[in-house]
């Protein structure tokens, strides 16, 4: 059996309604070793509880080296693969979020990746999320909605995305990743959260466009378990710490109360 650390880590955020923090790192963004190691040795101090590794269209192969540069700084910040396709694999990940874009119908990214990657999967020690990913049309055109050739979901149209996300449920899929993308206009709507998160018994990431303090807050409070904040952190990483000082804050008077 493979170790469950950051399965139960999320999971338990889950049941006692912690929020957590992912910051989504993308290779081919990193122009900077040293850079990187300053900003990481920053955000270590503020209670970051992941980091996602991946994007939609990464053509270095900086991965494992990104990798082994955190692991050197700081072992106890689960490492996840976000990974836009089977060749951005790595077993030297802790776990992969082993994505299904339920919200397209594009059968390599519902499924084919997945068969690629599945026996290289089963020889590591990977622990693997098993999510459906749903894309939520963000005002612009992104690097996934091109990259897989699918229509995201309409912002508006809560009811589509809950059907959406029941078929994934029902199909077994144990985590739901809402994403309006990066660069997004705007985030995915606070309406379509809240309708995922009545129904839906599973934690609930949100990504894509939340590049305020007010827009990430606004999402937790519409539902979301975990909030990814990649391309926000890259143009200004004081909003990443800002974010985490508040969630950090947010955790605390849970546990006062």
């Amino acid at each position: 059996m493979k170790h469950s650390a950051v399965t139960d880590k999320i999971l338990s955020n889950y049941r006692e309604g912690r929020k957590a923090i992912a910051w989504l790192i993308d290779p081919d963004k990193l122009a900077d070793k040293a850079d990187f190691l300053a900003q990481l040795k920053i955000v270590q101090r503020h209670h970051l509880d992941f980091i996602f590794i991946g994007g939609s269209l990464v053509e270095s192969n900086g991965t494992e080296e990104i990798i082994a540069t955190i692991k050197q700084i700081d072992t106890t910040i689960p490492v996840i693969l976000f990974p836009g396709n089977a060749s951005q694999f790595t077993p030297n990940a802790d776990a992969i979020l082993f994505l299904s874009l339920i919200s397209g119908r594009n059968p390599e990214f519902l499924i084919g990746q997945h068969v690629t990657v599945a026996p290289l999967l089963a020889k590591s020690k990977m622990e693997v999320l098993p999510t459906g990913y749903m894309l939520v049309d963000g005002g612009v055109t992104t690097s996934v909605n091109y990259i897989s050739q699918t229509i995201p979901l309409p912002n508006n149209k809560p009811e589509i995305a809950l059907a959406t996300a029941l078929a994934g449920s029902f199909l077994g899929l144990k985590y739901f990743y809402l994403d309006a993308g990066s660069g997004a206009q705007v985030p995915v709507s606070s309406s379509i959260i809240q309708a995922i998160k009545s129904q839906i018994d599973a934690p609930l990431i949100v990504g894509g466009g939340l590049n305020t303090l007010d827009k990430v807050k606004s999402s937790f409070k519409a539902g979301a378990d975990v909030v990814v904040i990649g391309n926000g952190a890259e143009k200004n990483l004081s909003l990443l710490t800002e974010v985490l000082e508040y969630v950090h804050v947010l955790n605390l008077s849970l546990n006062i109360n």
